[in-house]
């Protein structure tokens, strides 16, 4: 292990950048697909469930997959697992540029889904694994720093490409970044497993199906019917596995994820918040760039230059945010982080609702993803920290999997009530829509808040350093 002594190392180095590169390409996958739905819902004819599709196809084999692909990495090597996933990624965005209509751009991004559950969780695991507990919050802050230049330049590309080019090229793009890391990583990152050499192959079936029941509930509820058979008994069926799940994990003897884990304040406590972080941040990105061309009458470009000031925040501001929880805490920035986003969401709601224009949603947005950015890194910090260093791939596959149930789950409550007071006929039907959308996006985040004062005052760190 490295001396804690702040310095980074080249090893660690190469580690950061390689997971961050791979955080890279899956964020500017998400972000260009999200400001191109316009484009893709004339060019196709998609109706607005299979644009929610088009997003929730890649959450719903990502939620599903993710606590097998963590287990997956520490059973057979956390390197080899990785190249794998990014191979997987890599070959179904070709896949998803050569799509010939809308439903097989959906089974292509379900495939892409599948991964970035392998690589993810992998790739959180890989820095928590070769930063001491003393440099983590910084290596998470420039890791969602990294991230955040995809995000920052994500919205202008997929402007560029939708409005100049075609939507395809968004997928082409993933093409030499995934080569190019698939050939480091096998070059530059040593290989590792987890402490268990079992798969714990029960545990992999009754999580799979039962979150598999969960999210296809709540990405279908708005388009069923949240009363209809199928939804009620997906949730029903998904719920029970996952109860059998725990109760397996209980009795395993070499569980994927320890129910022990849930025992400690902090990791009980920000996982669920930042599952309302990211409900909040993936109901706000569905239908933001949408508001733009739909309501502002703006093209696919100008919609992408206008959501550069908020994304620009998490670039900026990330790895700020990361130093900071190192010295003070997590709690006050998850907290903090999410009472901005209520505060940002709830003024986009009240403005959109009286059709003002983009320079009286600028500073909201700001607000909005100022807060986003202090909750992220703090949150996934106080998860890591509250585990033993041998537990941390078990604990990362817990929180991604928690985090993209929570981009599910924001998408589709925001989807249905936007379908409950608007829609598309008429940019007054959209706004309407789009206004109700963002109220409800304020109040996940502001359960968020209430949730995150459960968090532990002290600095995880230190609480699990002197365990």
């Amino acid at each position: 292990m490295n001396s804690d002594n702040g310095r980074t190392t080249s090893k660690q180095t190469w580690v950061l950048g390689l997971a961050s590169l791979a955080s890279f390409m899956m964020a500017l996958d998400s972000l260009v697909v999200t400001t191109a739905l316009s484009t893709i819902r004339q060019d196709l004819a998609a109706s607005i469930e299979s644009l929610e599709w088009t997003v929730n196809a890649y959450n719903l084999t990502f939620a599903v997959l993710l606590l097998t692909g963590a287990a997956l990495g520490d059973r057979f090597g956390r390197r080899r697992v990785f190249v794998l996933g990014l191979a997987l990624f890599t070959l179904a965005s070709v896949a998803c540029a050569l799509s010939p209509n809308i439903g097989v751009l959906i089974a292509s991004r379900a495939v892409q889904g599948a991964g970035a559950a392998i690589v993810l969780p992998l790739s959180l695991t890989l820095i928590s694994a070769v930063f001491p507990p003393r440099q983590r919050g910084r290596a998470m802050g420039l890791y969602l720093g990294f991230t955040g230049l995809a995000t920052f330049s994500g919205p202008l590309v997929g402007g560029v490409i939708a409005e100049g080019l075609a939507w395809q090229w968004i997928f082409w793009l993933n093409l030499p970044i995934g080569v190019a890391a698939i050939v480091l990583t096998t070059r530059r990152v040593d290989e590792s497993v987890g402490p268990n050499n079992r798969l714990d192959l029960g545990g992999v079936v009754l999580v799979t199906l039962g979150a598999f029941g969960v999210v296809w509930g709540l990405v279908r509820g708005a388009g069923a019917g949240w009363t209809s058979v199928e939804v009620l008994t997906a949730l029903a069926l998904g719920v029970a596995l996952i109860a059998a799940f725990v109760v397996w994990e209980q009795r395993a003897k070499a569980p994927m994820l320890p129910m022990r884990l849930f025992r400690r304040r902090a990791f009980a406590t920000a996982n669920p918040a930042n599952f309302l972080v990211f409900a909040s941040l993936y109901g706000t990105m569905f239908f933001l760039a949408q508001y733009f061309q739909v309501v502002l009458g703006q093209g696919p470009l100008v919609a992408g230059l206008w959501l550069m000031p908020w994304t620009a925040t998490l670039m900026v501001c990330a790895p700020i945010a990361g130093r900071l929880a190192d010295k003070h805490g997590e709690r006050p920035f998850v907290v903090g982080g999410l009472l901005l986003q209520t505060l940002g969401m709830g003024w986009i709601a009240l403005a959109s609702a009286a059709g003002t224009g983009y320079p009286e949603l600028l500073p909201a947005l700001i607000i909005g993803s100022a807060g986003i950015t202090m909750a992220m890194p703090a949150a996934q910090k106080a998860v890591v920290g509250a585990v033993q260093p041998q537990e941390i791939g078990q604990a990362s596959g817990a929180f991604m999997m928690l985090r993209m149930f929570g981009g599910v789950f924001g998408t589709s409550v925001t989807v249905a009530v936007f379908a409950g007071a608007g829609g598309y006929s008429s940019p007054a039907e959209f706004r309407d829509g789009f206004s109700a959308g963002m109220a409800a996006v304020a109040a996940l985040a502001f359960t968020g808040v209430l949730v995150a004062l459960g968090m532990p005052r002290e600095h995880v760190a230190k609480v699990v350093t002197a365990s």
